[in-house]
């Protein structure tokens, strides 16, 4: 492929892959079953945790579910266009995850991007978002913390993308995990003062 065109190609990639992310799915689903406005309950996020602040497990776990395919999707379809080359499936990803951070249609104000990661880590390379998905899971099992689980599981990216040896997969992972950590940074306070809700509580 061309420089000029390999270049259109990722900036492609990487707008599909945002339009997909920016998609708000817990948002349009607390709506659809006459929840009101997400961002009006428990801590305002839009994703799946703060879905399950309303009680509903079925309608958390859908946000979950499609919020982690949008990234995927994504992934999908920069493979489907370029399969071999690798960098436009990453800017898809790049491009999901900061959709679903910073979506236009709410002011680029979105969610914490973690369904959305491991979504996108699963479709690049499918051990990396296992390890992540794993850890996540007996993190929140032993803790009983979203957040806390979230944050242990981006730490576990970059360590199984560079188990798995790719330098390019590596950085982004590092890169992602960064971003998340940042916006979590009201739930680190949390954590460090003892106050972050447990799984499935609602926020006083």
């Amino acid at each position: 492929m061309a420089a000029d065109g390999r270049l259109v190609t990722l900036l492609l990639a990487l707008l599909a892959g945002y339009l997909l992310g920016s998609i708000p799915f817990g948002l349009v689903l607390t709506r659809l079953a006459g929840y009101g406005d997400l961002r009006q309950i428990g801590s305002g996020n839009i994703g799946a945790t703060n879905v399950l602040r309303t009680g509903n497990k079925p309608l958390a776990l859908a946000t979950l579910l499609l919020d982690a395919g949008k990234g995927a999707i994504a992934v999908v379809i920069a493979r489907a266009i370029a399969p071999d080359d690798p960098t436009v499936a990453i800017a898809a990803a790049a491009g999901a995850l900061a959709g679903h951070l910073y979506p236009v249609w709410l002011g680029f104000r979105g969610g914490k991007g973690v369904a959305t990661t491991l979504g996108t880590m699963l479709a690049i390379e499918w051990r990396i978002g296992v390890a992540a998905c794993v850890t996540w899971l007996i993190t929140a099992l032993l803790f009983r913390i979203s957040s806390l689980a979230a944050l242990v599981a981006m730490l576990a990216l970059p360590a199984a993308a560079w188990w798995v040896g790719d330098k390019n997969l590596t950085l982004f992972a590092i890169a992602v995990a960064a971003v998340v950590w940042v916006k979590h940074a009201a739930n680190l306070r949390r954590l460090a003062n003892g106050t972050e809700p447990k799984i499935g509580r609602k926020r006083e």
